[in-house]
């Protein structure tokens, strides 16, 4: 198992919970789910979500996602992220908890 996380808002992970399958607004703006690597969170977590609060992270089994994954760097850097070019399907999370 290759575990990545997503940072989630409690609104999106209750329709998921409701549906089946998770989305979020990164889909319709950059056309993937943005993920990171365990060695990535801190950073993402510094960089985007300083002072946020309310948040959820998502822990997901890679190998259980049905949409495409795509390690990349869409912003110009060299580091590779896992981006999700589809839902998450809710089987594929093995764990949800608070930040």
């Amino acid at each position: 198992m290759a575990l990545l996380f997503h940072v989630a808002q409690a609104s999106d992970i209750d329709q998921a919970s409701q549906s089946g399958s998770y989305r979020c607004e990164s889909i319709d703006a950059d056309g993937f789910i943005h993920c990171c690597k365990p060695d990535q969170l801190q950073g993402v977590l510094e960089r985007y979500y300083s002072g946020v609060k309310g948040l959820l992270l998502m822990h997901i089994d890679s190998g259980l996602l049905r949409s495409e994954l795509v390690f990349e760097n869409t912003v110009g850097g060299e580091e590779l992220f896992p981006h999700i070019y589809g839902p998450i399907n809710m089987d594929a999370v093995v764990q949800i908890a608070s930040l």
